[in-house]
């Protein structure tokens, strides 16, 4: 306790050292500094409205809830990574403690980006898989008669993989009047996989100009295909040296001790 008094101590001192410093500042660079300030600020609360903020990182993590809820997990990630640093902080041997009350609050904070991350990924993973033979029945839909949003929706209805439940959310977006542009802009940051830009350019190209996406569908189903080639040969790859290192660390020794076995007692027998 004596050693979270002290840190926030410090950091109060910190931060009155910092305003102090900010208000013998020129006006100019006062006014750039608080600007700078307020971004950060903003940024930390609400996070980029790029590709990279947290919104898209929802999106691509397939979750439906919002970026205030977001916030809220991280922003309660805090207290209880403190919570974690004090129970641990006095068992903990020299500076470590330290180092707990200044980490564990911070990991707390950035701990639901590392889960969004590795779920979008894994989510990405799926829908690459799937996309060959999704692509297969939407080219078939659509070469029975069907246009291009009702399509959509059939191979969400029959389809039971991730990438057709969102191809099915998108078209219901679109018949409860949400423009096409929007949906395929959702699709899009909801599928971070690779294929899924150049699929909703074709469907793009379909609903505006009613030019037939057939061919380009075949064509977008055998790119996956030969990803999914790829992917599988990568991973053929790397499994070789872990079954090298499994044969070498269990297969090997216990070969010997069956030699070892057999041998002891013909030596010993030898020996008397």
């Amino acid at each position: 306790m004596t050693r979270a008094v002290l840190l926030a101590a410090v950091a109060g001192l910190c931060a009155a050292g910092g305003i102090a410093e900010l208000a013998m500042l020129p006006p100019r660079r006062r006014h750039r500094a608080a600007q700078r300030l307020r971004g950060l600020v903003r940024h930390a609360a609400a996070g980029r409205r790029g590709g990279g903020g947290h919104a898209a990182r929802v999106d691509a993590a397939g979750l439906r809830a919002g970026l205030g809820e977001l916030m809220l997990v991280k922003l309660a990630g805090v207290p209880a990574g403190a919570l974690a640093a004090l129970a641990l902080a006095p068992a903990a041997p020299g500076r470590l403690g330290a180092a707990l009350l200044a980490g564990l609050p911070l990991a707390g904070f950035f701990a639901p980006d590392l889960w969004l991350a590795t779920r979008a990924r894994r989510r990405a993973r799926t829908i690459e898989a799937e996309a060959a033979d999704v692509l297969d029945l939407l080219r078939v839909a659509l070469g029975a008669g069907l246009g291009p949003w009702r399509a959509l929706g059939e191979v969400g209805r029959r389809h039971p993989g991730v990438l057709a439940g969102e191809l099915g959310a998108a078209a219901r977006r679109v018949a409860l009047g949400v423009p096409a542009e929007v949906a395929l802009l959702r699709l899009e940051r909801r599928c971070a996989a690779a294929g899924i830009p150049a699929l909703t350019a074709t469907l793009r190209r379909a609903d505006r100009l009613g030019a037939p996406p057939a061919r380009a569908l075949a064509a977008l189903a055998e790119e996956a295909r030969a990803l999914r080639a790829r992917r599988a040969a990568e991973q053929a790859a790397r499994a070789g040296p872990k079954i090298q290192l499994v044969v070498a660390l269990l297969l090997v020794p216990s070969v010997l001790l069956l030699v070892a076995a057999a041998l002891v007692p013909a030596l010993t027998g030898a020996s008397l």
